[in-house]
């Protein structure tokens, strides 16, 4: 029987081909450290690592197994610069934030790519991504982007589609054209989960999964989480709980909302299908944007379905399959072997949050679709703050990130009428 996340509906083709997951045990007693992280995702596992190796004394816990939530379970697109493109964080922070943004970015891909080959993390690293157009009045902007990047923000790794090189590296006529970035990939986020974790443990991390975090407490210069079965006390700590830190804290928790997202795998489409030929990641200009590459044994991983309520979905496959056929008509019937999902943590203005919401507590979170290499960084980011180094993490820190209207009591209904009207206006 296939281990099934208590968190996250569906059993994903990344636990189908992870292999045995090292397992870490529950927290049996009380710690004293010098960092404790509640978060056993990306965020959590590279501070956790990076803390450790530099002789930080570190404890990780979670409540579930590594990699149950969005970091395990993902559309393993790395992407390139903010979820926002450079034009529009200039226009809201001024060059000189922006470009520093996308410089950090940069950093963040790199880093995670030197990460994986130097501790030989075998992560199916596969390069090049494609934005696609599904509205023909987005061409222009698409195609501006390219040169503004080159020229502005020094990235020359991006060229324009037109419809018929779109259709060609597509394989479907679907859409308008689009952007190629040959300076990005997409991976296998799961093994970067394990991966990391092991090079944390090695490195004298002390990890515990299976983990809960009942109440976290910040008084007279240390901080105390509290669990079911021993308590650890700490001088710092780290919130990377993203989408999944229900009740925990209530300063991150209302400014970094859930959303759930799907995705399906089929059967190996075979060596002779047209449907992305040259291996690239796609995401496309809708706002419930589509999400979808192929695998390293050709499966098509399509992600597109969205929820913005609470419960998790039935039948995952069927929305699935039937937003496939619109791209790929030849595959209407073709056989969804895996359908999972998760909860993606985002923001009003789809920037990470990043705040110090109680003395010597740090949360991070709100990665908002973007999180694979940025998530990864900002853990990174965050043991440079323990050993002297504020300076990178501030960039984050000082984004002006609102918190969702509501409160806890209406946010979710307001949310889930306002993407919806979004979702509305894709169609049309």
């Amino acid at each position: 029987m296939p281990y099934q996340s208590p968190i996250s509906p569906g059993y994903s083709w990344y636990e189908a081909t992870i292999g045995e997951r090292p397992e870490y045990q529950p927290l049996d007693g009380d710690l004293s450290v010098d960092v404790v992280i509640i978060g056993g995702g990306f965020t959590g596992l590279s501070a956790a690592a990076h803390l450790a190796q530099a002789g930080t004394r570190v404890a990780l816990i979670d409540a579930h197994r590594f990699g149950d939530g969005a970091s395990g379970r993902n559309g393993g697109q790395l992407g390139t610069g903010q979820r926002a493109w450079g034009e529009e964080l200039e226009g809201q922070i001024g060059f000189t934030r922006a470009k520093a943004l996308f410089d950090l970015a940069e950093d963040a891909k790199a880093h995670l790519l030197n990460f994986a080959a130097t501790h030989r993390i075998d992560i199916d690293y596969r390069p090049g991504q494609m934005s696609v157009v599904h509205k023909r009045r987005y061409l222009k902007s698409y195609q501006a982007h390219v040169q503004l990047m080159a020229e502005r923000f020094g990235y020359a790794h991006l060229s324009f589609m037109d419809a018929q090189e779109t259709a060609q590296r597509l394989g479907s006529a679907r859409y308008f054209g689009g952007l190629r970035d040959a300076g990005t990939g997409h991976i296998h986020p799961l093994k970067l989960v394990v991966g990391t974790a092991q090079v944390a443990a090695q490195a004298g991390a002390l990890l515990h999964e299976m983990t809960k975090a009942t109440s976290i407490v910040s008084s007279g210069g240390k901080v105390r989480v509290t669990t079911k079965r021993g308590t650890i006390t700490a001088d710092k700590a780290l919130l990377a709980v993203n989408a999944y830190g229900e009740n925990l804290e209530p300063v991150s928790a209302s400014h970094v909302m859930p959303i759930g997202s799907f995705i399906g795998a089929t059967v190996p489409l075979g060596n002779d299908s047209p449907v992305i030929p040259g291996g690239e990641s796609v995401d496309d200009s809708r706002f419930v944007v589509r999400y979808f590459r192929k695998s390293a044994d050709g499966r098509l991983l399509f992600g597109g379905r969205e929820i913005y309520a609470p419960g998790d979905p039935k039948d995952i496959h069927i929305p699935i399959r039937k937003q496939i056929a619109e791209i790929y008509p030849q595959l209407k019937d073709v056989e969804i072997t895996h359908a999972w999902g998760g909860y993606v943590g985002i923001t009003i203005p789809r920037q990470p949050f990043v705040r110090e919401v109680m003395p010597n507590v740090i949360a991070a979170g709100g990665y908002s679709g973007h999180g694979v290499m940025l998530s990864n960084f900002v853990g990174k980011l965050y043991a440079e703050t323990i050993t002297g180094n504020r300076d990178r993490l501030k960039l984050f820190e000082e984004l002006r990130i609102p918190p969702f209207p509501g409160g806890r009591r209406l946010r979710t209904p307001l949310l889930f009428l306002a993407l919806n009207w979004y979702a509305l206006r894709d169609r049309f």
